[in-house]
C-alpha cells in the first residue's frame, strides 16, 4: 500500500473557513476593547462575504456580546461558529492548527508548542488551545499530532509545493540551542517540507515576534513573493529591509528561477504614547475569492492594497482597518488562522 504524500497547503488554496478569537476584558485588549472590537466586526464582515467563520469565545457572555457588535453591522449569523474555550490571548496565527494535507484527502493538524513567543507572554490556555478545538470536534476526523518543539505559524510561509520559507531570528530565538540543520531537519520532518529558505535580515520595530515571516514576506501564486519594504532612507528600517530585499531577491525557485518580488511601500511612522508600533502591509489574509488587506489609515494604504491585489489577481481586494490591532504588535493575519477546505 502507497504511503500518502503530505504537504503544508498555500494559504491561496481553497479554504472551509477562518477561525479567529474574540477579544474581551480578560485579555491584554482590555485597555482598548470597544476600538479593537471595531476592527474584529469588520473581519468577520469580510470574511463572511467569502466563506464561513469559526469564532472562539471564552464564555457565553463573549459570546452573546459579540453576536451582538455583528448582528448589529449586518453580518449574516448564519455562516459563523462559536466554540467556548478558555484562551490568554487572540493570536491564533500563533496558537492556532498548522493543516498539512495528504494527496488522499486526509489532514493532520500539527500542534507546536506555543510559548508566548520564547516566554514574554504567559500561554498556558493558547497552548492547549488546539486540543481544546479538537475535543470539540471542529476538525471532524483530522489527525492531531503534538510537536513538542516551539513554532508559531506565523513564523513560517508555505508555497504549498514544498517550500517552507522562514527566519533565522526567530527561530534561533526560541531555540538558541540548536544550528540552523537541526531546524532544517525538524522542519522539514514536521511539516513535510522538502526545502526551507532562511531570511537573515528583516525586521519591525514594536514587534514581539522576533522578526515572524508573516510581518516580513510572503509567497503568492505563480512563485511569487511580496515583501514590506521601507523607501524612507532617513528610517531606521531602510538599511535592515533593503537587505531583507536583497536576500529575496537572491532566492531561486526549485528550478532555479529568481522569484518575481512585490515591495510593499511604507506607512509613515505610527507612534502611541512614545512606542513606535509595527505597521506592516504584508500581514495580508487570503480567503476563497479575496485578499484582505491591512489599513492604517496611511497615504500608502491604497498603494498596498494595489500590489497586494496585483500578485493575486482574480481575487476581490478588501482594505480592513488595522490601526487598533498594532496598538498589541499584531495585524489583520496574526489574529487569524485559515482552515483549508475539507478540514471543518
Amino acid at each position: 500500500m502507497t504511503e500518502p504524500r503530505w504537504r503544508l497547503p498555500a494559504e491561496w488554496e481553497p479554504q472551509a473557513a477562518v477561525l479567529i478569537a474574540w477579544p474581551h476584558a480578560g485579555t491584554d485588549w482590555a485597555e482598548r476593547l470597544a476600538e479593537v472590537e471595531t476592527t474584529y466586526v469588520a473581519l468577520a464582515a469580510a470574511v463572511v462575504r467569502f466563506q464561513r467563520l469559526v469564532v472562539v469565545v471564552a464564555d457565553a457572555g463573549v459570546r452573546a456580546h459579540a453576536e451582538a457588535l455583528l448582528r448589529g453591522a449586518g453580518v449574516d449569523l448564519d455562516r459563523i461558529r462559536f466554540i467556548e474555550l478558555p484562551y490568554d490571548d487572540t493570536w491564533l496565527r500563533d496558537s492556532g492548527p498548522i493543516t498539512l494535507k495528504a494527496d488522499d484527502g486526509r489532514f493532520q493538524l500539527a500542534d507546536f508548542r506555543f510559548t508566548g513567543w520564547g516566554g514574554k507572554f504567559g500561554a498556558e490556555q493558547d497552548d492547549a488551545l488546539i486540543a481544546g478545538l479538537v475535543a470539540a470536534g471542529v476538525f471532524g476526523q483530522a489527525g492531531h499530532r503534538r510537536i513538542d518543539w516551539a513554532l508559531e505559524g506565523g513564523g513560517i510561509e508555505s508555497d504549498g509545493a514544498g517550500t517552507v520559507l522562514t527566519t533565522w531570528k526567530c527561530l534561533h530565538q526560541r531555540h538558541p540551542e540548536q544550528s540552523r540543520e537541526a531546524m532544517d531537519a525538524i522542519l522539514m520532518d514536521s511539516l513535510h517540507a522538502g526545502r526551507i529558505l532562511w531570511l537573515d535580515h528583516g525586521y519591525l520595530e514594536g514587534d514581539d515576534t522576533d522578526a515572524h515571516i508573516d510581518t516580513l514576506a510572503r509567497f503568492a501564486p505563480g512563485e511569487h513573493i511580496v515583501y514590506q519594504a521601507c523607501d524612507d532612507a532617513g528610517d531606521k528600517h531602510h538599511g535592515e529591509l533593503a537587505r531583507m530585499g536583497e536576500e529575496l531577491a537572491a532566492l531561486r525557485t526549485v528550478d532555479g528561477r529568481p522569484y518575481p518580488l512585490h515591495p510593499l511601500p511604507w506607512a509613515q511612522p505610527i507612534v502611541d504614547e512614545g512606542r513606535r508600533l509595527a505597521a506592516s502591509y504584508a500581514n495580508y489574509l487570503i480567503v476563497d475569492g479575496a485578499v484582505l488587506v491591512p489599513a492604517y489609515g496611511d497615504a500608502a494604504d491604497d498603494e498596498a492594497a494595489r500590489i497586494i491585489g496585483s500578485a493575486h489577481p482574480g481575487r476581490v481586494v478588501v482594505q480592513v482597518p488595522c490601526r487598533p490591532l498594532i496598538w498589541q504588535n499584531g495585524s489583520l493575519h496574526c489574529i487569524t488562522m485559515q482552515l483549508p477546505a475539507g478540514l471543518v
